[in-house]
């Protein structure tokens, strides 16, 4: 497969339109810069596969496309539609599925209540708070390329306790209407309404730029199904992600 410049990259737009609430990667990829772009062939592709942070979208015509060309460019989460299954089997027959559900909030959400923690946006010089995280919950900051890109990025927004960085809510997959959004609570302040404070901030952020939150779980994460629901998020639709040499994430 080909790898594309971002230019080139950025003329695939209306192949990531029209938007629905889930995994914005290509979108993510054109607005952001992160991750990259394989097509089959460079110009009128008929297949295009994109990665940003070991998350994947592959579309198009998957007869454009042969085991051996995918095989090297995979290990992640795989979103793709039925017709690139057998495609996926046969280049990774260990191939593993991973049950989805997935979230938009139709109205705005409430203002941030006040309690023993601050929740404001993340700047620059947080950069060594986000570094500092649990590993567990490291994976917050991947798709903007770490902890200083996400600092640096106007898209994330930090729960401080005692001046400590105990919850992140941050716009993991920016599209042109939708904001998916990932969130992480430190081990230690899990059960105090942090993700809750933290994401509502974010939402009303997303809602100020003029797009829709979306959020995606999966359905035995019952802790954060109950957060999306406290924040009015309503169930779109039931999906799932295609998983490749790793494993499938486990509840803590």
């Amino acid at each position: 497969m080909m790898l594309l410049t971002p230019a080139q990259a950025a003329t695939l737009k209306n192949w990531f339109l029209p938007e629905r609430p889930g995994p914005l990667i290509g979108s993510h990829l054109i607005h952001t810069g992160n991750g990259a772009c394989f097509v089959d062939r460079w110009p009128a592709p008929q297949a295009v596969l994109v990665e940003t942070a070991g998350n994947y979208t592959l579309l198009g015509e998957a007869q454009a496309l042969t085991p051996a060309e995918i095989r090297p460019h995979i290990k992640g989460f795989v979103e793709t539609s039925e017709a690139f299954v057998p495609l996926l089997k046969a280049a990774f027959p260990d191939v593993k599925t991973w049950q989805r559900v997935v979230f938009a909030q139709p109205d705005t959400p409430s203002q941030v209540t006040a309690g023993a923690h601050s929740v404001r946006r993340l700047v620059s010089s947080d950069t060594h708070l986000l570094c500092g995280l649990d590993p567990e919950s490291a994976w917050i900051s991947k798709t903007w390329g770490g902890p200083q890109g996400l600092a640096t990025s106007g898209f994330g927004w930090g729960a401080f306790v005692a001046g400590e960085l105990a919850s992140v809510a941050c716009t993991f997959f920016l599209g042109e209407t939708y904001e998916e959004i990932g969130v992480v609570t430190e081990p230690r302040f899990r059960g105090s309404g942090l993700s809750t404070a933290c994401a509502r901030a974010l939402c009303n952020d997303i809602r100020a730029r003029g797009h829709q939150p979306s959020w995606t779980t999966s359905p035995d994460n019952l802790a954060s199904v109950r957060v999306a629901e406290k924040l009015g998020f309503t169930v779109q639709r039931n999906d799932l992600l295609y998983v490749v040499g790793i494993d499938v994430p486990e509840l803590e």
